[in-house]
């Protein structure tokens, strides 16, 4: 893949606390890995690097608000997700209670993402941008070729990447800006996306190799 300005965009998903806030609530499945690809200050650089460099940066967040506790069935993970709060907003057209909440961006990512440029989308339901506007968003600006990152490898991550490669972007994949749970009885969710990026991404790039190829 050849990065450009014109045609290529940053995609990040759920740089929320509940999932990279060091001891939040799923800390003892993803802080392992979030530590050892250092995830949070590789979205960090990914992020401010583009917006230097003025490339697009779309945030892909996830919200779960208190009329969705009407949803009848889910799998083991969505259900997690539900029983315990996580991604949690009262209402789609209310902030109360968001500043800080682990619906909110981590801090040390606040300032690129409120910055007043980075797109951000309606919130993805499950784990892919099928239910939200990415897609739309993308279009509506030329974009045809992403940089995904964020959280979790092997749920979000990998469920836009699978949706953005259907609807016909190129799609590379920075491998240590992202992290997934390593679960005792589910498995480790980040060797099972690792392969998965292989198989499926236009290209894989570590964020060393992302910035290379955005320029200075």
């Amino acid at each position: 893949m050849n990065f450009d300005k014109s045609d290529t965009a940053i995609v990040i998903t759920d740089p929320q606390n509940d999932v990279l806030r060091e001891n939040n609530m799923v800390w003892g499945l993803v802080g392992e890995t979030v530590e050892s690809n250092r995830t949070v200050q590789n979205l960090k650089r990914l992020m401010e690097h583009a917006t230097a460099n003025d490339y697009g940066v779309f945030v892909s967040p996830h919200y779960n608000y208190a009329t969705d506790a009407g949803w009848k069935f889910g799998g083991p993970i969505e259900n997690m997700m539900h029983e315990s709060g996580m991604f949690h907003r009262e209402t789609a057209l209310s902030l109360d209670g968001f500043a800080s909440s682990g619906a909110d961006w981590l801090d040390s990512l606040s300032p690129t993402i409120n910055n007043g440029k980075t797109v951000v989308t309606s919130p993805h339901k499950m784990f892919g941008s099928q239910s939200n506007d990415l897609v739309l968003q993308l279009r509506k600006r030329g974009i045809s070729k992403v940089i995904l990152g964020g959280m979790l490898g092997n749920l979000c991550v990998e469920s836009h990447l699978r949706d953005l490669l259907e609807a016909g972007f190129e799609v590379a994949v920075v491998n240590d800006a992202v992290a997934a749970p390593k679960h005792p009885d589910l498995g480790d969710g980040n060797v099972a996306a690792q392969i998965n990026y292989k198989f499926l991404a236009n290209t894989v790039v570590s964020t060393d190799e992302a910035h290379a190829a955005m320029g200075v």
